[in-house]
């Protein structure tokens, strides 16, 4: 493609501009981008029929061929769109030269580009469902199990474990409507936008359009070609799956020590040490905490790279495919794993959880609820337990192991029952407020989980 040119490129020229390397990756969105516009130019006049079909036979073939490992990328080619043609006219002659009429590489790519996005967010809406189905089950069984909840990691009150598992299921179930709705955006077609102006040819811009599947075609072809920002709409939202990923795995991390106890891991996803043996880590949630920063880095990389580029089509945009491409790789790989670990990987600890809701004061808002109940203010309330929990500390106690007396002492309203009133499994079954951690808001909650995953 060197038409103008007396000179080839200097080899280390050469091998900086290509990006045959990485855009291999597009080689089957390609096909059927060029397939559909095969198609379109049969449809209105611009090739012949005949033209039409030896051109989708032969992208046709060279697609079985990568599939059976034959086509490989040759580092002599500049990028996968000219591999492509290259391949079809050898395969044709001067017929498989009519595959690029009325089409430029700038919105070849950017189609080429959108198909991948597309396809992919569709995996990733998979793989979250399918992780949210594995959280749901967890739940399942876990619904009169307590733990403790923290706030600034310091104790706090006890929750079921189910409504702690819920808790990721809603923030999966808004990177799922991150992604829907990025896919929204996306699905316009900006094929036939040539190389920034469009084109003299009489195309159909819809009907490539529809036979891409994309809603409709892009409406102002400079900005179809140089548009990205779809690019950065999938990266933030990979990001903040990643977020999610990263803090539940850092709970899986704080939970699999021996300062916590609560789970322990088991041999199918964990490693031990090179020197100490009796260490087993906690591999899988490290590495995914550690890959967050990788992703964020992709984000951040294409922003940088968009912000300063005029219109239309610039070979920065050549940046956008490796980030791209990592990021959901990565975004994928670490779903999948986690959902791995979380069904084969742990082992819940229950009976040091038991122990763990019975081991603070966490049971505290509930004595002042108490109080509250009949009537007494509750930053009165608030003042009288914190005043009883001062106490139970210079004397080594718990709530629970204060005397009816000390009870007394400290506010005439308490009488006998406080007792039941500060048992875990009763200060956990008493927070029903619509979202709470009461059994019976959490049965709801499975409830309406299960249904969202049917949709």
């Amino acid at each position: 493609m060197r038409g103008r040119f007396e000179e080839p490129l200097d080899p280390v020229v050469a091998r900086f501009n290509s990006s045959i390397g990485f855009d291999w990756e597009l080689l089957p969105y390609d096909l059927i981008g060029s397939r559909a516009h095969v198609r379109m130019l049969g449809q209105v006049g611009i090739i012949s029929p005949s033209e039409m079909a030896q051109l989708v036979a032969g992208l046709d073939q060279i697609e079985q061929a990568w599939r059976t490992g034959e086509f490989q990328p040759d580092p002599a080619w500049e990028d996968v769109h000219s591999a492509v043609e290259t391949r079809l006219t050898v395969l044709l002659g001067d017929v498989g030269k009519k595959l690029h009429t009325a089409r430029s590489r700038n919105d070849q790519v950017a189609t080429d580009l959108r198909l991948y996005t597309r396809d992919h967010i569709q995996r990733l809406l998979n793989l979250l469902q399918q992780l949210q189905a594995v959280l749901v089950t967890l739940a399942e069984a876990h619904q009169t199990t307590l733990i403790p909840a923290y706030t600034h990691l310091q104790r706090a009150q006890p929750v079921s474990l189910a409504h702690h598992w819920l808790a990721y299921f809603e923030m999966f179930d808004r990177d799922r409507t991150r992604l829907v709705d990025c896919n929204r955006r996306l699905d316009v077609s900006p094929l036939g936008s040539g190389a920034l102006a469009g084109t003299t040819l009489p195309i159909d811009r819809a009907y490539t359009a529809e036979l891409l599947g994309f809603a409709r075609p892009s409406a102002n072809s400079l900005d179809a070609v140089s548009d990205r920002d779809y690019v950065v709409e999938l990266l933030s939202a990979l990001s903040l799956i990643l977020t999610h990923l990263s803090r539940l795995s850092e709970e899986l991390i704080l939970w699999s020590s021996q300062e916590f106890g609560f789970i322990s891991l088991t041999d199918s996803c964990a490693t031990g040490s090179s020197l100490m043996p009796q260490k087993k880590n906690p591999d899988v949630p490290e590495l995914i905490r550690g890959k967050t920063g990788r992703v964020f880095g992709h984000l951040l990389g294409m922003l940088t790279t968009l912000k300063g580029l005029p219109l239309a089509y610039n070979k920065d945009l050549q940046e956008d495919k490796e980030a791209l491409f990592d990021a959901v790789r990565t975004s994928e790989d670490c779903l999948r794993v986690m959902a791995v670990f979380l069904e084969k990987g742990m082992v819940i600890r229950t009976e040091r959880l038991a122990q763990a809701v019975t081991e603070d004061y966490s049971n505290a808002t509930d004595a002042a609820d108490y109080l509250v109940r009949q009537g007494i203010p509750f930053r009165e309330a608030y003042q009288v337990i914190g005043a009883l929990v001062r106490t139970a500390l210079a004397d080594g106690k718990l709530l629970q192991d204060l005397t009816l007396t000390e009870w007394q002492a400290a506010h005439p309203g308490f009488s006998e029952d406080i007792y039941a009133a500060i048992q875990p499994a009763q200060v956990v079954n008493a927070r029903n407020s619509y979202g709470g951690t009461g059994l019976a808001q959490v049965r709801q909650a499975l409830l309406a989980a299960r249904a969202r995953l049917a949709l």
